[in-house]
């Protein structure tokens, strides 16, 4: 419906919004003038001059922008961009995806203060498994497979996602003592490998658990996102598994049709959920040393940090120019990916 795209352009947009305000807030704390700062996209419908700055709010409701002066020129007027030290640079370039790993970490600790924390405490073992054949027992935590330390019990199974039919050394707290099993999973009817366990009830916490659980889970987002994009280099996952914005949309909208038998709250919990996954994915994204993307400007900037001078801007521009020409290019693949799942 429409409500539901319009809340999905929303909710990406007030990701990306956040992103940018990370840019703008340590631009200001750094001495670098901000020419603007809009919320939206397009055609301005509304600003206000503040000092240097220009607020802008823009008629499409795609996140927003920071745009700092002469960040592409570098120019050394000052109060520029480029004449900022090199570790002011690199605080400003990595603050937008730092402030998505916050959003996601405030999302979490909502969501926890609501529903509890899905600790790694097995809740069932089931008869005739590779679990109840080495011993697990309801009750027992898990601690460590195989060289990943295990914090809640979504890391069990993402652990097992990407190490199938992997035989697993698992590390278990019983009565608060150590113990370590070997498991190797089995295939089910549906060709997937599994040991045979289900996760307990969620336990609520207190403030201080809940906040070191809310950085595992924005960990475990992290995890996930650099886990997915080592298959997709590997080859597990193909290109055409890949989800952009008409992706997102649809995610909303199921999303939206399968919580709103619950109630308000089941809804916004779960936009809440998304929220989290989309920021830290967008946070990790923009971290890759790609041109045109965060990662890939600060690849320049600890080249510069090495080389004790800074790469020439123009060549620099013509690296980023060239990346954004790519990174066009592989949107309107995944879009056309995205339509394609979605309608055909």
């Amino acid at each position: 419906s429409v409500l539901n795209i319009l809340a999905a352009v929303l909710l990406f947009g007030f990701i990306v919004l956040v992103h940018e305000f990370g840019h703008f807030l340590l631009a200001k704390c750094s001495g670098i003038g901000v020419v603007e700062f809009s919320v939206g996209m397009g055609p301005r419908i509304f600003s206000v001059e503040k000092g240097e700055t220009r607020y802008s709010i823009k008629a499409l409701p795609f996140g927003g922008s920071c745009m700092m002066l002469g960040e592409d020129e570098g120019t050394m007027e000052p109060g520029a961009f480029a004449a900022a030290s090199v570790w002011a640079r690199i605080s400003v370039i990595a603050a937008g995806p730092v402030f998505n790993f916050i959003l996601a970490f405030i999302g979490a600790f909502i969501i926890i203060c609501f529903v509890g924390v899905d600790k790694p405490v097995i809740g069932t073992v089931n008869a005739g498994t590779p679990a109840a054949e080495a011993g697990l027992q309801a009750g027992d935590e898990i601690v460590k497979i195989n060289d990943k330390s295990i914090h809640i019990f979504k890391d069990i199974s993402t652990y097992n996602q990407f190490h199938q039919g992997q035989t697993m050394k698992i590390v278990y707290k019983r009565n608060g003592e150590k113990n370590t099993v070997s498991v190797t999973p089995e295939k089910n009817d549906s060709g997937y490998y599994l040991i045979g366990i289900t996760s307990s009830n969620y336990v609520k916490t207190n403030v201080f658990e809940t906040a070191a659980y809310s950085a595992y889970n924005v960990k475990y987002w992290i995890n996930l996102t650099i886990d997915s994009l080592k298959q997709l280099v590997t080859g597990r996952i193909g290109v055409d598994q890949l989800s952009g914005p008409v992706g997102i949309v649809s995610a909303v909208d199921t999303t939206y049709k399968e919580s709103k038998s619950g109630g308000a709250l089941l809804i916004f919990l779960n936009l809440l959920q998304m929220t989290i996954l989309l920021s830290a994915n967008l946070g990790v994204m923009n971290l890759l040393p790609l041109p045109a993307l965060d990662g890939g400007r600060l690849v320049f900037l600890i080249v510069e940090v090495i080389r004790g001078k800074r790469v020439p801007p123009e060549k620099e521009g013509y690296v980023h120019l060239a990346g954004m020409a790519l990174f066009l290019c592989l949107m309107v693949f995944v879009m056309y990916n995205d339509i394609r799942r979605i309608f055909f």
